[in-house]
């Protein structure tokens, strides 16, 4: 009986792993699907598989749409804003779990509730500060602005992963002569190399998906980031399906290729984080 218990058991298990694979797989090869498709066949062929399949849609994304510039906007932005932002958070992270002053507590939740406030309520006060600054329209005002959201989330983030190194290192270090920025640096950096690379793959990836604030802030069509050249792909009730959904796929890959190439690091980073955070 336990044997027939334990068989069922794992069928079931299987079982939802496949349906589940199923729900999360379905809509990226429909989307690869449809971005293989002429604009008549997706019309007219309600066939899920690419019938007639052709790369014309991104042929056309990338030498008429010149969406190449896009992805190179993109590239330019999430990565300038995931430097400085982790660069930051580290500095304040450790500030916040290991040096003592008044009022420490405080300031690490009102980090958290910054990250909180939505974006729709910041952009016009962001608006009047990034105009003041002579940085409207411009990609280094876009990177600003992306460090309102992506800074408070890496300090909170690391906050965790500095909290799982023993002090007792550091210590050692200084004992030796080595300043507390020496020590940072030297020790404890290397070993938050894992929350490093979560909190940087984080960051990046909120960065490049972001619309709205990237929508607002540029405004030139040589400057738009990936995710605005895809939404103007979309022109009054007019909807280029093949392009949208190719621009989508090659919006796409630069974060799985990200995410393949560190996702044990992404994985035990998150360990670390969640387990002695």
């Amino acid at each position: 009986m336990l044997g027939k218990l334990s068989l069922q058991q794992k069928i079931l298990y299987y079982a939802l792993l496949i349906l589940l694979a199923i729900v999360i797989l379905f809509p990226i090869y429909y989307m690869i699907s449809i971005s293989l498709k002429l604009p008549r066949d997706i019309y007219r062929s309600p066939s899920l598989l690419p019938m007639n399949a052709t790369l014309q849609n991104y042929i056309d994304l990338f030498t008429r749409q010149g969406f190449l510039t896009n992805i190179r906007n993109s590239l330019f932005v999430s990565g300038m804003a995931t430097l400085i932002s982790v660069f930051i958070s580290c500095l304040a992270a450790y500030s916040l779990v290991r040096l003592k002053y008044r009022y420490r507590d405080w300031i690490g939740r009102l980090i958290l509730f910054a990250y909180l406030t939505p974006s729709a309520l910041l952009f016009i006060p962001l608006a009047v500060i990034i105009a003041r600054l002579g940085l409207g329209n411009t990609h280094q005002g876009l990177i600003f602005v992306y460090l309102t959201f992506s800074a408070p989330l890496s300090t909170w983030l690391m906050m965790g992963y500095f909290r799982s190194i023993p002090a007792d290192l550091e210590e050692q270090a200084m004992v030796d002569g080595a300043t507390r920025l020496v020590a940072l640096f030297r020790i404890v950096m290397p070993l938050a190399a894992p929350g490093l690379v979560a909190v940087s793959v984080f960051t990046f990836t909120g960065a490049w998906n972001e619309l709205l604030l990237a929508l607002i802030f540029i405004t030139s069509p040589r400057l738009h980031t990936v995710p605005v050249s895809v939404s103007y792909l979309i022109t009054g009730d007019v909807f280029r399906w093949g392009l949208i959904m190719a621009g989508s796929v090659s919006a796409a890959v630069p974060v799985m290729v990200l995410y393949y190439l560190a996702q044990r690091f992404v994985v035990q980073g998150l360990a670390t984080g969640a387990v002695k955070g």
